[in-house]
């Protein structure tokens, strides 16, 4: 079981530190500046109920459904900080045990930091958690096959690519497909999702999430 909360360190291949931690009572007006500067920048991607309007939880309620989640041990959710802004979110949420230990990771960041390397980063450092300290078995990233920022994400890490689930979830608006890329503890043997990233490994990634750790995965 998970224990809550965690605190995770790390940084990006550019040297940018990059941590991992709770959403917290004392994060409201950042966090409202946040998703405010990037409503539009996220609308494309984000969820959205197929029965009408989702529920808004007030900021302090939605803090404590996220660790009550957490305690429960059933999500992860974290915030994304860099240089001790929020930057995003982290979830790896649907954690489920006993023969099965896998998870699924969901994740933003803000306009202002995409495209360094940040939320591969925190993929990273959430998936090692995952599959090292917690001892899960495996991990997947869902992915629309239109998001070309979040492609790359899976790409950089080496997720593998197990193919097109139809229409799997409401997202802003509509039932899209979306691609996905998954690990196993298995395939970690060698190194860590951290090590992976800031290692040199360009001979064996190319430049669709297919090409996994030196294997070249046929397209689904």
């Amino acid at each position: 079981m998970a224990r809550w909360p965690v605190d995770l360190h790390g940084v990006t291949p550019a040297g940018e530190e990059v941590v991992l931690d709770p959403l917290r009572r004392r994060d409201r007006e950042e966090w409202r500046a946040v998703r405010a500067a990037n409503a539009s920048w996220l609308a494309e991607w984000e969820a959205s109920a197929p029965d009408g309007e989702p529920l808004r939880l007030r900021f302090g309620s939605l803090v404590r459904h996220y660790n009550a989640e957490a305690r429960a041990g059933r999500m992860l959710p974290f915030v994304v900080r860099a240089h001790g802004a929020i930057v995003g979110q982290m979830h790896l949420f649907g954690l489920a045990y006993g023969s099965l230990r896998s998870a699924a990771a969901g994740y933003w960041v803000t306009e202002s930091v995409a495209g360094r390397g940040i939320a591969p980063t925190a993929l990273a450092l959430a998936g090692d958690y995952l599959l090292g300290d917690l001892g899960m078995h495996r991990l997947e990233v869902n992915i629309r096959p239109d998001n070309a920022a979040s492609l790359v994400v899976a790409r950089k890490l080496g997720f593998r690519d197990e193919g097109i689930r139809r229409r799997y979830l409401h997202i802003n608006g509509a039932w899209r497909d979306h691609r996905t890329f998954a690990l196993t503890a298995e395939e970690l043997t060698a190194t860590s999702l951290y090590e992976y990233l800031h290692s040199d490994h360009t001979s064996h990634t190319g430049d669709t999430p297919g090409e996994v750790r030196g294997e070249r995965q046929q397209p689904a």
